[in-house]
C-alpha cells in the first residue's frame, strides 16, 4: 500500500499520468457520447503549471485542484490506476487535497462528477460531500457537490 504524500507532478511523469488516467476513465467510454473531460485534458500543460500532484512510482495515483473565487477548493480530477483502486488512495489523495484547502484558508471543497459516473456519487457522499447542483457544461451532464470542512482552531 502507498502511504506517501503526493507530490507535485514532473515532466517526465507526463506518459505515467496519461496511463492513469486514461485507465482509470475507459470504463465510462462505453456509458457517454464522448471521452470524460479528464481524458482530453493537456497533462503537460497541468504539470508546467503546478496543478496536479501526484503519488507512486510509477505514477498510481494523482489530483489536481485550484482555488476557486468563491472561496473553495475545486478538485478538477482524482484518478487512481485501477490496480490500486479500493487500495485506499483515492482518500489519501482526498485528505490530501483536503489539507490543501485548509493550508489556503479555505473552508470547502468542490468537485463535479459527470451523470454517467454513477459509482462517484456515493465515494463522494461517503467523504462527506453533498450535491448542491446539477447542469450541463461544455456538453457534459455534470453535477456538482461540495463538502464544508471544519473550521480551524
Amino acid at each position: 500500500m502507498i502511504r506517501e504524500r503526493p507530490r507535485l507532478a514532473a515532466p517526465g511523469e507526463l506518459s505515467e499520468i496519461e496511463e492513469v488516467v486514461i485507465s482509470s476513465y475507459g470504463k465510462y467510454l462505453t456509458r457517454m457520447d464522448r471521452p470524460p473531460a479528464p481524458m482530453e485534458r493537456d497533462y503537460a500543460e497541468a504539470i508546467e503549471n503546478q496543478e496536479i500532484w501526484v503519488i507512486g512510482s510509477p505514477v498510481q495515483g494523482l489530483v489536481s485542484f485550484r482555488t476557486e473565487s468563491v472561496g473553495a477548493l475545486l478538485i478538477e480530477n482524482i484518478a487512481v490506476h485501477p490496480s490500486n483502486q479500493g487500495s485506499g488512495l483515492g482518500r489519501l489523495l482526498m485528505e490530501f487535497a483536503e489539507a490543501e484547502a485548509t493550508a489556503r484558508g479555505l473552508n470547502r471543497l468542490a468537485l463535479y462528477t459527470n451523470e454517467a459516473m454513477i459509482e462517484n456519487l456515493s465515494i463522494y457522499e461517503h467523504l462527506g460531500f453533498s450535491e448542491v447542483a446539477r447542469r450541463t457544461e461544455d456538453g457534459y451532464r455534470r453535477i456538482y457537490m461540495e463538502k464544508v470542512l471544519p473550521p480551524l482552531g
